[in-house]
């Protein structure tokens, strides 16, 4: 698979350039026993598409392909310069796209960039994510012995790796949920009240939002909501821990070696170079003399916080507000689009980011599905950004 394609399409010099990004690589199906179809064989039912990257992020990339091709054919021409970049790695890491983007900052110059990797806040309420977190994810790996040892003949004279791992990771919240490694919360914000009431104003409903995901309750940072706990406020999770047996029956041993991969979301001001090692300073000082370790990073991307008062970001309220009847939300998310980081710390351009997803779409997950109505609104919604965009630019 190709790591990248670019292409342009160039009108003059003087229209506006936007540059247009989404990736086509997508997670990985596992476990398969929970499809209930072929996750590569797309499956069309109640209006609604099922397959791993119907939403994240095949289709909502061919939303803004199918809108410039539905502008070509009926009108012959695009008002704006274009220029698009699709990759194949962005749910590994990007590595080929910020190389691409680091060394060819001339030719692909534009005044904003245009992506589809978001979500709505509900079918018909629509919104623009202005704010993502970054993120710092790594993997630990603790070696103890040269080989897995018999537990009754070294049980409570040897470090167990997994153990150490367990304590090390279970050390790293206090009983505020607050994260424990020094100096993490010196670059966060602290939000004011009207910011977070703005927050609070956007429509939310917790029994839903747990319903959809089969949650029985929650456990949030002390003195913080939902919201603000997933967007304005970092966070810490371990996506996998391995070592010694996990088969059937039982092998009493203790591990030679133990591994775990976290990461870190961040918040605006806080750096993946300094946190990771804030981390690595912090799992120095927890481990015994007796355990090796090595931690790799495996990925990082700083936070994002867009102005909501740029020409782009006013043609996508217009274009939005057109089709779905209602004014979008800007809204601060959880997740980190590494790129949209990249295109502003190499090329100064800040992106406009229109997502047609819902959280119950199931991105990652078995069954991954996007709805057609959703699909259709937003090629409908991209025609009118494109339209809209170089006569906001001028005003």
């Amino acid at each position: 698979m190709h790591p990248i394609v670019y292409a342009e399409y160039m009108i003059n010099k003087s229209a506006p350039t936007v540059l247009i990004y989404g990736h086509y690589d997508v997670q990985p199906p596992d476990p398969l026993d929970l499809w209930e179809t072929d996750p590569f064989e797309p499956r069309i039912s109640k209006n609604t598409i099922f397959a791993r990257g119907a939403v994240d992020d095949k289709g909502q990339l061919f939303i803004i392909l199918k809108a410039i091709e539905t502008l070509l054919k009926t009108e012959g021409k695009l008002n704006s310069n274009l220029k698009i970049i699709l990759e194949g790695e962005e749910e590994c890491g990007s590595k080929s796209l910020f190389e691409f983007i680091e060394n060819n900052k001339e030719k692909l110059k534009a005044e904003t960039a245009l992506a589809c990797d978001t979500a709505m806040i509900s079918q018909d309420k629509p919104a623009i994510t202005i704010s993502l977190r970054g993120i710092v994810y790594a993997e630990l790996l603790l070696k103890g012995s040269n080989q897995d040892l018999h537990s009754g003949v070294y049980g409570g004279a040897i470090e167990n790796p997994l153990n150490v791992l367990s304590r090390v990771i279970a050390g790293m919240h206090d009983d505020h949920l607050r994260i424990t490694i020094p100096g993490f919360y010196d670059d966060v914000v602290e939000h004011s009240e009207n910011e977070r009431q703005m927050l609070a104003e956007t429509p939310f409903n917790e029994r839903e939002w747990l319903d959809t995901i089969g949650s029985r309750g929650t456990k949030i940072e002390d003195g913080y909501s939902i919201m603000e706990a997933t967007t304005i406020r970092p966070s810490f999770d371990v996506h996998g821990m391995w070592g010694g047996y996990s088969g059937e029956g039982g092998k009493p041993i203790i591990p030679a070696e133990a591994g775990a991969k976290l990461s870190f979301r961040l918040v605006p001001r806080q750096q993946p170079g300094k946190i990771f090692e804030a981390l690595k300073s912090y799992i120095e000082t927890q481990l015994p003399d007796a355990l090796q370790y090595k931690l790799r990073l495996l990925n990082n991307a700083e936070p994002v916080l867009i102005d909501t008062e740029l020409p782009a970001m006013k043609s996508a309220v217009d274009a939005l507000k057109t089709v779905f009847k209602t004014k979008p939300y800007f809204i601060r998310t959880g997740g980190s689009l590494p790129v949209v980081t990249a295109l502003k710390k190499h090329l100064n351009i800040d992106s406009v980011l229109i997502g047609f997803g819902l959280e119950s779409d199931g991105l990652h997950s078995p069954n991954e599905h996007f709805g057609l109505d959703r699909f259709r609104k937003g090629i409908e919604a991209v025609i009118r950004f494109f339209k809209n965009y170089p006569q906001e630019r001028i005003n």
